[in-house]
């Protein structure tokens, strides 16, 4: 990691210079080569391979802002948008997702709504610097450096088009530099044209990059090119192909799926624990980031120089408005490993899909407990108010925010036997009968058979609840101010991954039990181990300090940053003990369980295709799925939430099996109203479509400028 970090922004750099073009150039397509310098820096071995550096810096930006989920995310059934409205078009889909992008003056909540030419107009850059070192690197002698260099920038070229594909359909297939002209008269390329150079471009990268990482960390590899190669020819045999791809050999491109699927997995194997991939991030470079699972990540550290326009910002993205709603019980800070910008909201399929007693995936994603880092008021008041008796009474590194993540069908709760729940904001009584203590903001997701957690926000209004139980996918313990940038990296495709895609070929060729064979591999990770603490919890935060687990401790652990920390004497806490009283180390497993402790391991492997899980049945119930072919590809889309739950890519992947206007419409009451078909493309650009002109110079009518965009928009 440390090579391609250092080299990696000194590619990038270079390689701005010599093309004189960025993400904002009123020409995105084109390129301004200045060969003199370009040839002479790749005929040469070291100036090749740091020019290919360059190319891993393009993936910095799918996580340096709101188009991170807004484009992968929301409008699914997995997330919903929280009270915050800065991307809300993209999960509802109202009329303001057009071809023009959303600002201010068109109906978005602020400016930071993602624009609908973003992705475009990035993807196209890295193409364009990837067709230049193609068009270079062939001239290396070394063939060692010649092939890696150009299997990184086929690998890009592919990745990049894989994208757009995804999201648009065919677009303009560009494969060789520009060379300083301008060109506007650009042809669409059609579906089957497009994922073919997709095809033809992960081929050449699989042939042509090395199986080790040579670079460190983050290195794309044979394998991270066979990842998504076996993707790609997924893609092909999916539903969105279907009216052009039947010239395609079903059997051949899912047989070759598996057969690469089969190579990844054996050569990189999981993670041990499902801890280890997320919630164990110890520090900036740590040791997790090295796991053998993880095939592919967009990398950042603490050098100033890779932050700023695209650092990491995704763990702003996932934890719920604590700061707004927990009657300043719990202060946000930088020793907490997430910000509260509460824009991705699970819906109740996301909580309900798992087995909250022996799936521990859904207990290492979800952070269900918040400890009481500020003292907010008086003992006699908080007694007056809320009905408590004095040794009820919390104090610091008590439960300040508690999620109860039960089921439907349990009724422990009914009639509130241990109390009112509710909000700091608003007098409640309820007492945690494990702790004897009252937690001054508690939630249950259910009660009375009803779903209910979205009930507690404080507008009062479902649809734009600020009251949630996040995920803790992209905590961060090392950044060093409230809003300053992450240092992790952020994980773009793993092994986890891998198994999903092989077990949904298996399902294609009529496979079903042995895509559960596949898929019991990834679940018998997912179980509880024999003598594991089940109501043991951490995240990304633990970095912050490393007498709690991280690599260093944060260089702000002993400032009092946040002024709101204080005990009851009134005294303020440093972060350090900020951070002590939040970080508890421990869950709501046995009060949303109601089973009694136990380091028993746990049983998630399914028998038979025949008879799935409950919590499958009641999904494919909702969906009206009944034949053996539907029951089983959402049985993997269900799978697909409990493995990969905000791992980017789930727009995508409903999109491309034809289920996101069925999963949205039952599961997302959000995007319910107006998801339809035409929703499975998004709109071509109109800052695009307008620069296009004829080849003798003239404009494009109307009509051929309709003609240019996917239908419905």
């Amino acid at each position: 990691m440390k090579y391609i970090s250092n080299k990696i922004v000194c590619g990038a750099l270079s390689m701005l210079a010599l093309m004189g073009t960025t993400a904002c150039s009123e020409d995105f397509l084109d390129e301004d080569a200045g060969h003199k310098v370009t040839d002479a820096l790749l005929n040469d071995e070291t100036g090749a391979l740091k020019m290919a550096a360059g190319l891993y810096g393009n993936l910095r930006w799918h996580f340096g802002y709101e188009w991170a989920y807004g484009i992968t995310l929301y409008g699914c059934d997995e997330f919903t948008n929280g009270a915050d409205l800065t991307s809300e078009c993209w999960n509802t889909y109202d009329n303001r997702l057009n071809p023009l992008d959303c600002t201010p003056a068109l109906g978005a909540a602020n400016k930071n709504c993602p624009a609908v030419s973003a992705l475009w107009d990035e993807m196209y850059y890295g193409i364009a610097t990837a067709n230049l070192v193609i068009s270079k690197a062939v001239n290396v002698e070394n063939e060692d450096a010649r092939n890696k260099a150009l299997g990184e920038a086929y690998f890009l070229r592919g990745y990049n088009y894989y994208r757009l594909f995804c999201q648009y359909g065919g677009v303009v297939l560009q494969t060789e530099p520009a060379n300083g002209e301008i060109k506007k008269d650009y042809k669409r390329a059609s579906e089957d044209e497009t994922l073919a150079q997709i095809i033809s471009d992960l081929e050449q990268a699989y042939k042509m990059l090395p199986t080790d990482k040579w670079r460190g960390n983050g290195t794309w590899t044979k394998y991270t090119a066979a990842h998504f190669l076996a993707k790609a020819l997924l893609y092909r045999q999916s539903e969105r192909c279907a009216s052009w791809a039947s010239k395609y050999d079903k059997s051949a491109d899912l047989n070759r799926a598996i057969q690469l699927c089969d190579e990844v997995i054996k050569a990189c194997p999981l993670a041990a624990d499902y801890w280890d991939l997320y919630a164990k991030w110890t520090g900036v470079d740590c040791k997790n980031e090295g796991l053998s699972e993880i095939l592919m990540a967009a990398e950042h550290n603490e050098d100033k120089s890779t932050q700023g326009r695209f650092g990491n910002r995704t763990y702003n993205y996932f934890d719920p408005q604590f700061s707004n709603f927990s009657g300043g019980w719990v202060q946000r800070g930088q020793y907490i490993g997430g910000m509260d910008f509460q824009r991705c909201r699970p819906t109740e399929y996301t909580y309900s899909v798992f087995d909250n007693v022996n799936d521990a995936r859904m207990w290492k994603t979800f952070k269900t407990v918040y400890g009481l880092n500020n003292i907010a008021k008086k003992d006699a008041d908080v007694i007056a108010e809320n009905g408590i008796t004095e040794d009820q009474v919390p104090d610091l590194g008590d439960e300040g925010i508690i999620f109860i993540l039960n089921k439907k069908s349990d009724h422990r709760f009914d009639g509130e036997p241990y109390g009112t729940f509710g909000r700091a904001g608003n007098a409640h009584s309820f007492v945690n009968p494990l702790t004897g203590k009252w937690v001054p903001n508690a939630f249950p997701t259910f009660m009375n058979g009803e779903y209910v957690l979205f009930n507690y926000g404080v507008s009062g209004n479902t649809a734009t609840s600020n009251v949630f139980c996040g995920i803790n996918k992209t905590a961060d313990g090392s950044r060093t101010a409230e809003k300053g940038d992450a240092h992790r990296d952020v994980i773009m495709a793993r092994t986890g991954e891998t198994y999903l895609v092989k077990a949904e070929c298996q399902v294609r060729l009529g496979q079903y039990q042995e895509a559960i064979n596949t898929v019991n591999v990834l679940r018998a990770r997912g179980q509880w181990k024999q003598g594991e603490d089940r109501g043991w919890y951490t995240d990304g935060s633990m970095a912050f300090l490393k007498a709690d687990g991280g690599d260093n401790d944060n260089s702000t652990a002993n400032a009092t940053s946040v002024k709101k920390n204080k005990d009851k004497a009134g005294n303020t806490l440093t972060n350090t003990q900020a951070y002590y009283a939040t970080m508890l180390h421990t869950n709501t497993y046995y009060l949303s369980t109601g089973i009694d402790e136990t380091t028993d391991a746990s049983n998630l492997q399914i028998a038979s295709y025949t008879q799935l899980p409950a919590e499958d049945v009641a999904v494919l119930n909702a969906i009206g799925a009944t034949s053996d072919y539907d029951r089983m590809l959402n049985f993997i889309f269900n799978e697909r939430t409990r493995e990969l739950l905000g791992e980017w890519n789930r727009w995508d992947e409903l999109a491309r099996t034809g289920l996101l206007v069925k999963r949205a419409k039952a599961f997302n009451p959000e995007a319910a109203p107006n998801v339809q078909d035409r929703h499975n493309y998004r709109p071509i650009p109109q800052t695009f479509i307008d620069q296009l002109q004829h080849e003798d110079g003239t404009n494009l009518s109307d009509a051929e400028k309709k003609a240019w965009q996917n239908p419905g928009y």
